[in-house]
């Protein structure tokens, strides 16, 4: 059962997809779209350069005289993202994420990406502390 004192790396999302910084914006919300995933580290060499939401995709796609295939990533990005690293308590960063209004921290292991954990996971996680317990099977039904 997972409380609040679960360390994150228990229910983060390893590995996540992830983008370059100098690709641009369409690359990205292609990317998006064909791993099911609303945020995307941003990354130059390996390491942490910022992340991309589709919220920041709509945001900069809105505003007029903005060709996709033209911005590049790094221009539409969270510069400095919510980083933690893979033993904080997922409480710790559940009250962060809903206290900043922080849609994702980046889970870090040595100066990498391991992880990320979306306010998805963190609705999902609500979702089954909150599910009822299934009821006992009938017998002979």
């Amino acid at each position: 059962m997972v409380d609040q004192s679960t360390p994150v790396r228990d229910v983060m999302t390893p590995a996540p997809i992830t983008i370059g910084r100098a690709q641009t914006l369409s690359d990205a919300a292609r990317r998006m779209h064909e791993h099911h995933v609303p945020h995307l580290p941003v990354l130059e060499g390996g390491y942490l350069f910022g992340v991309l939401s589709e919220r920041d995709i709509d945001l900069v796609e809105n505003l007029p005289d903005v060709d996709p295939d033209a911005v590049k990533v790094e221009e539409a990005m969270t510069q400095d993202p919510y980083r933690v690293g893979p033993d904080v308590t997922v409480g710790e960063v559940v009250r962060t994420m809903a206290a900043h209004k922080y849609g994702s921290a980046v889970v870090m292991h040595e100066g990498r990406v391991a992880g990320i954990f979306t306010t998805a996971d963190a609705m999902n996680l609500l979702a089954a502390v909150l599910a009822p317990a299934a009821p006992p099977a009938a017998e002979g039904v």
